[in-house]
């Protein structure tokens, strides 16, 4: 088997949960930003208007908070959360814990938590007034909050040592893809050297925590664009178009996996690096999302039990 054909194998492995879960997972992402849209779009001439003038619209029977629409989506929302939930309540019932992984499931837990506060928005017609508009800011804040813990949560290894022989074997494999491609002219080691450099040990461990997480965002922000660059240094700048300046994969399956390996590399040596500061930050926010999902669920049950005491719906 030749080096170009072990390299293209090398770069496509079979499929598996994994993939079938990032399929699904995706599928979710577009079906929310559908609905999202596609309730922007219907509704914009009656969420811009001015709230004393909504009554007289066409659309207001619909989209008012106890509308046909209004109504199903804070159903919707309700059912969201209820969902939500689930993934707190699963670390502690045995029967649910053994269904799926884990991080599948918290994907899913921050899909929906990302998703849901557009949704309450469109069922309370943007209007957040009272205890519904409490519990509104708290759910944003919660929602907030939860995209930083799955971004610290995907920087923590499960063990240090699992990380370190991880990025062992990565160091070999990159080595060795490396001076295939060296021999072919594709690429060179030099090239590589942007998406490794790292501040030093010492200089992460005097950073405050929150610098900490800002310098860990810039490392992962900028990634892209050094990839970019090194499609763009590899393949010349003819490929630009068809890479959209880089930032997309080429058809280059030997300089692909190359890149594959070097970004994996780069992703576990920081997160080692930056292990016991992700640690700190990670016990800190538990210290704060966990008093506000709780808050909110008050809330939003308190607003639920008021409007159904109240016969609004």
């Amino acid at each position: 088997m030749s080096a170009n054909t072990a390299i293209a194998t090398a770069a496509l492995p079979p499929p598996n949960a994994e993939a079938r879960h990032r399929v699904r997972l995706i599928s979710g992402y577009v079906l929310m930003a559908a609905l999202l849209l596609g309730l922007a779009a219907y509704g914009f001439d009656y969420y811009t208007i001015a709230s004393a003038e909504r009554p007289s619209s066409a659309k207001h029977a619909l989209l008012k908070p106890s509308g046909a629409i209004g109504l199903n989506l804070g159903i919707l929302g309700l059912v969201m959360f209820l969902v939500i939930f689930l993934y707190p309540i699963r670390k502690r019932w045995a029967w649910l814990g053994k269904r799926g992984k884990s991080k599948h499931w918290l994907d899913v837990h921050v899909l929906l938590g990302i998703s849901a506060p557009f949704v309450i928005a469109f069922h309370s017609s943007f209007k957040f007034s009272g205890v519904a508009g409490m519990a509104f800011w708290i759910m944003v804040a919660v929602a907030i909050s939860g995209v930083v813990g799955r971004y610290l949560y995907a920087q923590i290894p499960r063990s240090l040592s699992a990380a370190e022989t991880s990025l062992k074997d990565s160091q070999e494999l990159q080595t060795r893809l490396v001076q295939q491609l060296a021999e072919q002219e594709l690429i060179s080691a030099a090239d590589l050297g942007p998406l490794f450099r790292l501040p030093s040990a010492e200089r992460v461990r005097k950073m405050p925590m929150l610098a900490a997480l800002g310098h860990m965002l810039a490392l992962d922000a900028a990634r892209p664009l050094q990839v970019a660059r090194v499609r763009l240094k590899t393949l010349g700048w003819s490929a630009a178009l068809r890479t959209c300046g880089g930032l997309i994969r080429s058809e280059n399956a030997g300089l692909e996996t190359v890149i594959k390996t070097a970004r994996q590399q780069a992703a576990i040596s920081k997160r080692i690096l930056f292990l016991s500061r992700s640690q700190q930050v990670f016990h800190l926010w538990h210290v704060v999302h966990r008093p506000f999902s709780y808050s909110f669920a008050v809330l939003a049950c308190l607003h639920i039990a008021v409007v159904l005491l109240l016969g609004y719906m």
